[in-house]
């Protein structure tokens, strides 16, 4: 697909009927991850199928796994054990997905075996030492660039030892990788996390059997994990994803008539700070037939359209919502009053430097909005169109192809190639919803 890729998103419309959305990433990614490492069959259905999972899921093939994809987005794993992974016969290009790079550094620091990590031009540029660092003191041996991005040179055959590691910032990447390295290091892991982060790993991880423990320390938490155990393969079915249906539900919130369910959603509460927000907004959200799959809690959700009003987001919240945040903007531009938000330096340092790029987009359509070291002040008003550059985050294109739906005049969003790395089907789903939106390359 060309990077060239663009929306052309005309003014107005609502959205309208059932939907379900592609399947969790966070969860699609973890699958592959533990149902390489685990003993005997892993069947995965749900299976996300975007460029990042799909990144992960060659990488384990590329170190001798058998996995096999139907047509019906159902993957079969044939696991190896924690000690049957084999050296790949070039480096592993994870694309543009931090995720796989963050947690693979993590379980590739305790093989035999020396691997490369690489990514796109997006990757490289994306902070590795937030892993890399506290990896060392596992006795990991990881070469990055000066400025600590990819490529990750991985030397093997290092004895690591269990740490007890204080993470400087929430970030559920840093755990992930911690724990996986903990299933091979010597003694106990444990991770204590300054705020709650999205749990998806320590809940898988006990879905294939193996003990995680967790404790509660006020706001935060201490999960550890003690090396040497086995994993037996599972049966996951994959929720639908958060974070690609908050699109969705800000859409149908700032469009006049919208009516809209998506169905089979994870409502994970380390992940559900969109939906607090988005209540503490106004939005007329309902979830019903709420029920837990695979130890993940899942529910289909009814947005109708809303009249929102700004917010102070509680920086507690930051972590909880940390992908959700370019779409929050747009329903904070179409709010009344002033929508302000603190605590989020992490935001500069995904695909692209959110705070910034989504500032530019939304006074590029008429919107005030004014950056801050930490985060951003946004005043509610008329969107009026106009030309945004995405600059290949996947996040931004989709955010502002829903901002359409308020706006005065046709929007263009410049670089949208990446919608495909998160929701491939992006386009005609929202086509199908009400978005009258067509692509150009």
């Amino acid at each position: 697909m060309s990077n060239s890729l663009s929306f052309n998103v005309a003014p107005g419309g609502q959205l309208q009927g059932r939907l379900r959305v592609p399947g969790d990433k966070s969860i699609s990614h973890r699958s592959i991850i533990l149902g390489s490492i685990a003993e005997g069959e892993t069947l995965v259905t749900g299976f996300l199928e975007g460029e990042d999972t799909l990144a992960t899921l060659a990488a384990f093939q590329a170190m001798g796994v058998d996995i096999e994809r139907s047509a019906t987005r159902q993957v079969r794993i044939q696991g190896v054990g924690l000690n049957g992974l084999q050296a790949p016969e070039k480096p592993l290009d994870l694309g543009n997905s931090g995720t796989s790079m963050r947690l693979l550094s993590g379980l590739l620091a305790a093989q035999a075996f020396d691997v490369t990590l690489i990514g796109d031009a997006s990757l490289s540029k994306r902070p590795m030492k937030r892993v890399t660092e506290p990896l060392a003191l596992m006795g990991a041996r990881i070469e990055t660039t000066t400025a600590g991005t990819p490529p990750l040179r991985i030397q093997g055959g290092q004895a690591l030892q269990g740490i007890d590691y204080t993470m400087p910032m929430a970030s559920a990447q840093v755990k992930s990788s911690l724990l996986l390295a903990g299933l091979y290091a010597q003694g106990h892991t444990c991770v204590t996390e300054p705020a709650p982060t999205r749990d998806h790993s320590e809940r898988m991880l006990k879905g294939f059997g193996y003990a995680v423990r967790r404790q509660a320390q006020g706001a935060a938490a201490r999960i550890c994990l003690t090396g040497g155990g086995r994993l037996q393969g599972m049966n996951i079915d994959v929720p639908t994803d958060l974070s690609s249906a908050a699109f969705f539900m800000v859409g149908a919130a700032i469009a006049s008539g919208s009516d809209l369910v998506l169905e089979h959603v994870g409502v994970n509460p380390t992940r559900a700070g969109i939906l607090r927000l988005l209540w503490d907004m106004g939005a007329n959200i309902l979830l019903s037939n709420t029920r837990t799959v695979g130890g993940e809690p899942v529910a289909d959700i009814k947005i109708k359209a809303s009249s929102l009003r700004g917010i102070r987001i509680p920086e507690a919240q930051v972590p909880l919502a940390i992908d959700e945040f370019p779409i929050l903007f747009i329903a904070a531009a179409c709010a009344e009053g002033e929508t302000v938000l603190t605590g989020a330096e992490e935001l500069r340092v995904k695909e692209s430097d959110r705070i910034q790029v989504m500032a530019d987009g939304l006074q590029a359509i008429g919107i005030e909005a004014q950056v801050t070291p930490d985060g951003i002040i946004i005043q509610g008003g008329q969107i009026r169109g106009g030309r945004v550059n995405s600059h290949g985050d996947h996040r931004i294109a989709m955010a502002f192809a829903m901002a359409a739906l308020r706006a005065q005049a046709p929007i263009e969003i410049l670089d949208c190639a990446n919608v495909a790395t998160s929701f491939p089907n992006f386009v005609e789903l929202a086509k199908t919803a009400g978005l009258q939106l067509e692509t150009q390359a």
